[in-house]
């Protein structure tokens, strides 16, 4: 059940004041004070429903899944804008109005109207993972186990390229979403695996390819579901991660985090790549012992993290 906060005088870290910012989340498994509390953070096309019938991560989260709703109190909020609650539009009048560090002050405020003052678990994917990131550098001591994954601390000029194309079809499309998504999708998977799932095959009742099928497809399903205003505001929170920023360096930054950090990579990723996740977890190693990095071996890219549900858990089982 979607259930609503209202975070009262809210300013940004661009110094914008906001009167109420509606902030929308749902609980599942155990009742909330009554088990260990698992943050779950959505991904920028993402929403709160995170298991169940229609959650997007229902493969890792649920009864006797790994992230188990039997021993666990899951709770997700919506980042507000997503349109999810269906006031996408009437919030974000700028869509550069939140970063990423916004998001995670925002998730915090909700956090203390809930009285939650300790997180067994902060565990995100892509944007999800960066504003994961970002908590535990605004609260240091909350979150016992941070798990990003398929992400990184900051956006790459790699991240932040492909973000400003996104931004470019948004706002000059005659089409936008659709079109937005169709070369999104192309960032989200890898050759490898365009060509394990289509290998050049034809669709003769549609007289065009598989793989140009499926694209416009997903254009198809995402325009019928999300908003313009929600697509450019994740897109412009995407590429504003940074957990440095207007702060010291980040093994400054990251030494007063005190959670357990296991980093999570995909080697096929484009988006945020394996290399860089090394450069993370060599860096971490400097001043923190409790880290750890694993990697999922997949051909399909970016979005293994919403595929490989097997490997996750099996990475993820010694934490939950």
């Amino acid at each position: 059940m979607l259930q609503k906060l209202d975070i009262s005088n809210f300013t940004t870290i661009k110094g914008k004041c906001i009167d109420k910012i509606p902030l929308t989340y749902q609980v599942f498994g155990k009742p909330l004070y009554q088990a260990p509390i698992v943050l779950v953070n959505h991904a920028l096309t993402g929403n709160s429903t995170v298991c169940g019938k229609d959650g997007w991560w229902s493969g890792l989260i649920g009864k006797g899944k790994c992230i188990d709703t039997n021993k666990y109190t899951v709770l997700s909020f919506n980042i507000p804008g997503n349109g999810y609650d269906g006031i996408a539009e009437n919030l974000i009048e700028e869509y550069k109005i939140f970063n990423a560090r916004d998001i995670a002050a925002i998730f915090l405020e909700g956090l203390k109207s809930l009285e939650i003052d300790k997180l067994y678990a902060t565990i995100g994917g892509s944007v999800g993972g960066g504003i994961a990131w970002e908590l535990a550098a605004l609260h240091p001591k909350l979150i016992e186990h941070l798990i990003p994954i398929a992400t990184d601390w900051k956006s790459t000029d790699w991240l932040k390229a492909n973000c400003l194309v996104q931004e470019q079809i948004l706002l000059n499309s005659k089409n936008p979403v659709y079109d937005a998504r169709l070369h999104a999708m192309l960032m989200y998977r890898s050759p490898e695996s365009f060509k394990q799932k289509f290998n050049r095959t034809y669709n003769q009742e549609k007289n065009i390819y598989n793989v140009e099928s499926w694209l416009l497809h997903h254009g198809e399903k995402l325009d019928g579901r999300f908003a313009l205003s929600a697509y450019k505001e994740l897109n412009y929170i995407l590429a504003n991660i940074d957990i440095t920023k207007g702060r010291e360096g980040f093994l400054e930054v990251v030494q007063e985090i005190e959670s357990d950090i296991h980093i999570i990579s995909v080697d096929s990723d484009m988006f945020f790549t394996v290399a860089e996740d090394k450069i993370t977890f060599e860096k971490l190693k400097q001043v923190k012992q409790n880290v750890n990095h694993r990697i999922i071996n997949s051909v399909h890219g970016h979005d293994a993290f919403l595929i490989e549900y097997e490997q996750l858990s099996t990475l993820l089982k010694d934490v939950f």
